[in-house]
């Protein structure tokens, strides 16, 4: 039976640094205080939207949200980000996406202030990521995957890593950030020949194709953690699952993270941790 690798201990462990340092901040007359933009009303967005309001009213961060009807224009939203971007009061943004199919998603994500970007959505916060700088933030889920296998213990200096996934969100970020800590990456995707090859030699997996249960036992073997950032609905099942058969895997592999419960429970915690050092940053 693998190592159960739950969120929520990892959450509390990064509230209870961000709650010390909200008080700090306080104690200066300065309220960390984030903007979430939504369009329209997908229900994905809304859970995500109350999840991390819970989440940070809960360590003392304000939140602003400003919700446009899916059918406004791409100057209105424009109008709304500068607006955040001009506000000294707002020290994070967080943009809801995917947008609506008539904006220029790129162009509207590039109008936020890197400086209020917390989730990686400009340019400029993934050239900070390329670089190992701090301009902006790396994506919260991306940081969640590292946070919670640090929590847990496991080295990544020297580790092999197979990430499964290519995208902007988690799989080149996250790839990055790996490297960064001296891991040695394996990048896949849905073209990549002999996926079980690739997967053969690595000590930690990541599994981020958006697609459910792509990883399955005939691709792990004994020793190895397998990182679950998916989050799919099962018809069938009638619950969510990630993008590992964890039912297949669980019984293989040494740790996994479990959907829901797992990656997903640190990503807002990760949020929070980056307002507050937008605020400490604009604050010195």
């Amino acid at each position: 039976m693998a190592r159960i690798l739950r969120g929520k201990p990892v959450a509390q462990a990064l509230d209870a640094q961000v709650g010390d340092r909200v008080r700090v901040l306080k104690a200066k007359g300065v309220v960390p205080t984030l903007a979430i933009v939504r369009v329209g009303e997908r229900e994905d967005d809304l859970a995500y939207e109350r999840g991390a309001t819970r989440r940070c009213e809960s360590l003392g961060i304000a939140i602003r949200s400003i919700t446009l009807e899916e059918g406004c224009t791409q100057d209105e939203l424009l109008h709304a980000i500068s607006a955040i971007n001009e506000d000294v009061t707002v020290h994070g943004c967080l943009l809801l996406r995917p947008l609506p199919p008539h904006m220029d998603e790129h162009a509207v994500c590039n109008k936020l202030s890197e400086s209020k970007d917390v989730d990686c959505a400009t340019d400029k916060s993934l050239l900070g990521v390329f670089v190992n700088r701090t301009e902006g933030f790396p994506p919260c889920t991306a940081e969640a995957c590292i946070a919670i296998l640090d929590h847990y213990g496991y080295t990544l200096e020297g580790a092999n890593v197979c990430v499964l996934g290519r995208s902007l969100v988690i799989g080149k970020p996250v790839s990055l950030m790996l490297q960064a800590r001296n891991a040695t990456v394996t990048m896949c995707h849905t073209r990549t020949r002999d996926l079980s090859d690739s997967c053969s030699n690595a000590d930690v997996v990541i599994v981020a194709t958006g697609h459910p249960k792509t990883l399955t036992a005939d691709y792990v073997h004994e020793g190895q953690v397998v990182v679950d950032v998916g989050i799919n609905w099962d018809p069938v099942a009638n619950k969510l699952c990630g993008d590992a058969d964890y039912d297949s895997v669980e019984p293989v592999v040494e740790a996994i993270t479990p959907v829901p419960g797992g990656v997903g429970s640190v990503t807002t915690a990760v949020l929070a941790k980056h307002v507050v050092e937008a605020a400490e940053r604009m604050a010195r």
